[in-house]
């Protein structure tokens, strides 16, 4: 199981929001290729890079910047937020990132077939939810599909790994949401990366406790910026 810290990118600048709420932002950096280098040197294998600008305009936003990111350190990067179509897709990983999430645009089956044929091995799926129904359009659009439905779809497509977020969660630092993550796990056979609520060593423990059911990582944001748990300790206890 690994841990990957998670780096939000708006304006240039390396941000949390509360609940994917913009109007709750708070800024921890101006130096988001800095930010990198830090968590890259704990020895972490990969790094979860989000442009929230694109994800609320629906384009790539920050990607020269993601690129200097991707130069600059020797871990994986992969990165999500407003990669709407193929040639997005493709500019991404020309940037070096080693990874594409796929978001918003997983709810359109035909377009997940088709990159997943062509780049499978590189996209990850990502289902953020909230009360078992996933939104999109950076957290903005309610859908009516659940969770488990769309990750059912991309187990059938052949993909391999889903990033899960439970919005409600998401930077509140009270914890992840134990019950909904052993619903998922229980209903395919994906790994599973989880992300939101992550505020202490404990919260780790108990995702640790989950990597039998096949979670596989945890992504971790607001707990490392505040200083609420230390990040050798929890690669630690995943990687141990």
């Amino acid at each position: 199981m690994k841990v990957m810290p998670a780096i939000d990118i708006k304006d240039g600048k390396v941000v949390r929001l509360t609940q994917g709420d913009a109007n709750k932002m708070t800024v921890y950096s101006e130096d988001p290729v800095g930010m990198a280098k830090k968590w890259a040197s704990y020895g972490v294998s990969l790094i979860h890079v989000v442009d929230l600008d694109g994800a609320i305009d629906g384009n790539l936003k920050n990607l020269g910047i993601v690129k200097k990111m991707a130069e600059s350190v020797k871990c994986k990067i992969e990165l999500g937020g407003g990669i709407r179509d193929l040639a997005a897709v493709e500019s991404v990983l020309a940037a070096n990132v080693d990874r594409v999430c796929i978001g918003t645009r997983a709810l359109d089956p035909k377009f997940l077939e088709f990159v997943g044929k062509r780049f499978k091995n590189k996209i990850v799926v990502s289902i953020d939810a909230k009360e078992g129904l996933v939104y999109s359009k950076g957290w903005i659009h309610k859908t009516k599909i659940t969770a488990i439905e769309l990750a059912k779809k991309a187990e059938d497509m052949g993909f391999s790994t889903v990033n899960y977020t439970d919005i409600s969660k998401d930077g509140m630092l009270q914890g992840p949401n134990i019950n909904s993550l052993k619903e998922l796990l229980r209903s395919v056979s994906l790994d599973i990366v989880a992300a939101g609520g992550v505020s202490s060593i404990e919260d780790v423990k108990a995702l640790k406790s989950l990597e039998e059911y096949g979670l596989r990582g945890v992504i971790i944001g607001k707990a490392l910026y505040e200083n609420k748990l230390d990040l050798a300790e929890a690669i630690k206890i995943c990687e141990g």
